[in-house]
């Protein structure tokens, strides 16, 4: 899986989750995931989760750690489980460095001393799978009861974070196809 951090300042606004966004614009052919920091605002028309349409829940956030992925190889139900390895991989992260921090897992959402850390959506498109998964840098103006790894943990080195991250998830990812590939299959007997 190629990987890649955009160094410039990026906002996120939700056209970016759309087949072929990072091989159009990062010229990464195949399955992908990218990171880039820069404010996040998600308005309802670019909204892709229906619930959060329904109940007025727009995306904001001065400062976000974004990723997006592109899979070609996956179903829905397979991109939701790469989305929840995401989210478990950022809690680790955090409890590595910060031991006695309350952090937890709550489906595809990571949750800092009980304010909503991450913002994180999976989706199908006709040739791929999408998601976006966004970690709240700083997060002023949120909607919501939000923390950040600046703001809230004093992490400074978010570019080295977000290379962190990817650098598990594909390293999760590869061992995931090499167990798949290393078993024999069995049969009825």
């Amino acid at each position: 899986m190629n990987t890649f951090f955009i160094d410039q300042e990026t906002k996120y606004h939700g056209y970016e989750l759309s087949p072929h966004w990072i091989y159009r614009n990062f010229n990464l052919k195949g399955d992908s995931i990218v990171a880039f920091v820069g404010e996040c605002e998600v308005k309802l028309s670019e909204m892709v989760d229906i619930e959060d349409v329904i109940n007025n829940e727009p995306i904001y956030s001065d400062k976000m750690l974004s990723f997006v992925e592109e899979n070609f190889h996956s179903t829905l139900q397979e991109a939701i489980f790469r989305q929840r390895l995401l989210a478990g991989l950022v809690r680790d992260m955090i409890l590595e460095c910060f031991p006695d921090v309350k952090v937890r897992r709550d489906g595809d959402d990571v949750y800092l001393n009980d304010k909503k850390l991450t913002v994180s959506i999976a989706t199908k498109t006709i040739t791929s799978t999408l998601i976006h998964f966004g970690i709240n840098v700083t997060p002023t103006h949120a909607p919501v009861a939000a923390a950040g790894l600046k703001s809230d943990l004093n992490i400074d080195d978010i570019k080295g974070f977000a290379l962190e991250l990817m650098k598990r998830y594909t390293d999760e990812i590869s061992d995931i196809d090499f167990s798949a590939s290393k078993v024999r299959g069995v049969s009825e007997k």
